[in-house]
């Protein structure tokens, strides 16, 4: 079973009180929505870095992020840097996969901010990545003081942690539908390839079925 240890590192860092604020709704309704919108990005990302190629531009793009520890404040994420992240992440499936997030959520509030989420939180899982990818020189480490063991895994250890459920030290549920409905689902979206042209065999659904068969 994945470790929720890099998950909860992950979500100590969304500002969810200052995003309850700037949207006008309740924390409990942020936090879920960055749980439902998070495996988007992450299994984004997964897909890009299937195959080499795309493992090293998503590689490349990673060291060019500061690594981040703590809760960051809004003022400190670069959504215009996120827009960008995103769209090299999913490509032309950016609206199919925030569509069918804010489906699976089976919430319209939820659904609502689940497009604006996604530029904010695509900073913070790209810092994320690169505290992470810096060993024992990083600033986000587990709370166990283990090193990272590479993209592929800390990808595999995020998206465990969210499709899998329990473990994430937070007050929301985790994503409607669990491992098998969402995963199904991004999987059917970003299987055949996003941002990188990534098309390698079995995709995120097979990189799923890896990480959560177990």
């Amino acid at each position: 079973m994945a470790s929720t240890t890099d998950l909860d590192d992950l979500l100590r860092q969304v500002p969810i009180g200052e995003l309850a604020q700037r949207f006008g709704v309740d924390e409990d309704t942020v936090a879920s929505a960055v749980r439902q919108a998070l495996p988007g990005l992450v299994g984004g990302m997964a897909v890009n870095a299937s195959d080499q190629e795309g493992a090293g531009r998503l590689e490349q793009a990673v060291q060019q992020h500061r690594p981040a520890a703590g809760t960051l404040s809004l003022d400190a994420i670069d959504a215009e840097d996120g827009k960008k992240i995103v769209k090299h992440v999913l490509g032309d499936k950016e609206r199919d996969v925030a569509v069918a997030l804010g489906d699976n959520a089976g919430d319209s509030g939820i659904a609502d901010l689940i497009p604006k989420l996604l530029p904010i939180l695509a900073p913070l899982v790209m810092q994320f990545l690169a505290g992470r990818l810096g060993g024992g020189t990083s600033t986000v480490a587990t709370d166990s003081g283990s090193s990272a063991g590479g993209l592929g895994d800390v990808l595999g250890g995020l998206l465990g942690g969210l499709l899998g459920g329990g473990g994430a030290q937070q007050s929301a549920p985790a994503p409607s539908g669990g491992g098998g409905g969402l995963g199904d689902l991004l999987g059917g979206l970003l299987g055949g390839g996003s941002g990188s042209g990534s098309g390698s065999a079995g995709g995120l659904g097979g990189i799923l079925g890896g990480l959560l068969g177990k």
